[in-house]
């Protein structure tokens, strides 16, 4: 009996266990190569999530208080990203990170460890108030400045390190900018 992969002019297809085996050393080379840069990623993504977290709840802080025409205070709570928003219309002032204050109202709230647990959070000042009128309350003397980094990762490439770190910059006006402390903002628009 003569079977269709004896007949002449017919080979057999497949792979070899050697074959196999030489692919298998060279995606395993090919990962071992990828691995630093996707962890240095993955730790400056989290470094961003955080940056973005921080941005957006700023914004949240000062359109609740232009919307309400009332006081709303950001806090930032710890080193971490967590943070609170609180108003009021009321003119006292109140920080929280944990129990509720009378005659304020928890607007919402963010846990640090969403998505960022290795993101550090160092604040000129963790409690940003703004007025009804969309303004920093008391108009600080200078900007303030929100710096978020990742020690787990490294340091950040403007101290000669592999973490992209990032600043928040809080204007006396109470605009909000995400900046790169890496560049100068003369010569680039990303930074600070």
């Amino acid at each position: 009996m003569i079977s269709a992969h004896n007949l002449p002019g017919h080979s057999q297809s497949g792979v070899t266990l050697i074959e196999l085996l030489v692919g298998i050393v060279i995606i395993s080379i090919l990962l071992s190569l990828a691995a630093p840069s996707l962890m240095t990623w993955v730790q400056s993504s989290q470094i961003r999530t955080a940056s973005e977290s921080i941005v957006s709840g700023l914004q949240l802080a000062r359109t609740t208080a232009v919307n309400r025409n009332a006081n709303t205070q950001f806090v930032l709570c710890g080193t971490d990203s967590t943070w609170n928003i609180l108003a009021t219309s009321a003119p006292a002032s109140a920080t929280s990170c944990g129990a509720a204050l009378a005659g304020w109202e928890l607007v919402q709230s963010h846990s640090g460890q969403e998505g960022t647990p290795h993101a550090v959070v160092a604040a000129g000042q963790n409690t940003i108030a703004y007025s009804g009128l969309g303004r920093v309350t008391p108009t600080p003397a200078a900007n303030i400045n929100i710096d978020v980094s990742n020690p787990t990762g490294g340091t950040c490439m403007a101290a000669g390190g592999v973490m992209r770190c990032m600043r928040i910059v809080v204007s006396t006006g109470g605009q909000i900018r995400m900046c790169n402390p890496e560049f100068v903002q003369s010569t680039n628009p990303q930074g600070c």
